[in-house]
């Protein structure tokens, strides 16, 4: 958004004038001294010619010279006080002023960085403000389970049975599953999360994957599932890696987040004993990766791809197909992008003649 402003605003008033644009603020001091220099130089041949007394002549030359400078002084020093007064509203949290664009100066330029640096800021505020409140609300929903679970057990209302018990242990699962997520999310932004880059045969190691999701969807079948495993048993999970003896250069821990929260997502909407298929394929790049996790869901239409990788975004289809489901915390497929921009890879959603169907691209080796 900025860069594109910026490089057509800047685009629309340079000129390559040795550097010097013809409207920039060097350009006006400069015509401002020949200004005054003519004038004085004009009303000095005046006096010569008409005899009048040098007194007059520097009197007028000075008042001219005044006004002019007054005039070129009140073109910069006013642009200066809104800018002023834009980023002093901004030092102060409203992000809603802007400053008035359209000079071909510096000032100019000056103009479009602040509304371009107060569009940043706002959009971080209210991104900030929807974490707050999405956060609020994922975590106040365990706890409400939990605290009411436990208030019916001391007040006497139920026993303190295995069963009782159990469903507690599934709301403090779904807590702390929310929280190591954003804890995940929160390593990811800030960049404390590196990249252990090797090599690894992608057959075994996605076929390991795969099982780990049917183990732990098997143990915690019936439990509301939190993000990077499913919790759904009647859902296929195929496998399909050409060639089969296929390598690739990554971070496993990583891929193995990205392509089980795939999962994930593509099993929670499947149909009743639907099949979720992930291939792999051999890249443009040597040991470079093409993933791809397909569904037989819903499918995601196509005004969503683009918020599809947003924190908190469920999508158009905000209710799961499958039994036991529930529709997560809308953080797994913002991780598996961030995941893949570790890598320099590239993840969306393409066309598919039924369901959801996810790409991600990973680089391999740099050529």
């Amino acid at each position: 958004m900025s860069t594109g402003r910026e490089a057509a605003r800047k685009g629309s008033g340079d000129q390559p004038w040795g550097g010097v644009r013809p409207f920039s603020i060097k350009t006006k001091l400069g015509a401002l001294v020949v200004i005054s220099v003519l004038i004085t130089t004009g009303l000095s041949m005046i006096a010569v010619h008409t005899k009048t007394e040098l007194r007059f002549i520097t009197v007028f030359s000075m008042i001219a010279t005044l006004l002019i400078t007054q005039f070129v002084a009140h073109s910069l020093t006013a642009p200066l006080d809104e800018m002023n007064a834009v980023a002093r509203s901004i030092s102060h949290g409203d992000y809603t002023r802007r400053v008035s664009e359209g000079r071909r100066d510096e000032l100019g330029d000056l103009a479009v960085t602040i509304n371009v640096m107060a569009d940043e800021l706002e959009a971080q505020d209210r991104q900030r403000k929807e974490l707050v409140a999405n956060v609020s609300h994922e975590l106040r929903t365990p706890i409400a389970g939990l605290r009411a679970v436990l208030e019916n057990i001391v007040d006497g209302v139920t026993e303190a049975d295995p069963e009782t018990m159990r469903t507690a242990l599934q709301q403090t699962e779904r807590l702390g599953r929310l929280v190591e997520t954003l804890l995940d999310l929160s390593r990811l932004d800030n960049g404390v999360v590196p990249l252990k880059l090797r090599r690894f045969e992608v057959w075994p190691y996605l076929s390991g994957v795969l099982k780990e999701a049917n183990m732990v969807a098997s143990a915690r079948a019936g439990i509301a599932s939190g993000s990077g495993t499913h919790t759904r048993t009647d859902v296929h999970l195929h496998l399909d890696v050409s060639p089969p003896e296929l390598t690739a250069h990554a971070d496993p821990e990583r891929i193995h987040q990205v392509v089980a929260n795939l999962i994930d997502n593509a099993v929670k909407h499947s149909p009743a004993y639907g099949r979720v298929t992930v291939k792999a394929r051999r890249g443009a790049q040597p040991e470079s990766l093409e993933l791809e996790v397909q569904d037989e869901g819903p499918g995601i239409p196509r005004s969503e791809w683009h918020r599809v990788f947003e924190r908190f975004n469920r999508g158009a289809v905000t209710r799961p197909h499958g039994p036991g489901s529930d529709g997560g915390t809308g953080l797994g497929l913002a991780i598996a992008r961030w995941a893949v921009d570790l890598h320099g890879g590239r993840i969306g959603v393409a066309e598919s003649e039924r369901g959801c169907r996810i790409i991600v691209t990973l680089p391999g080796l740099s050529s």
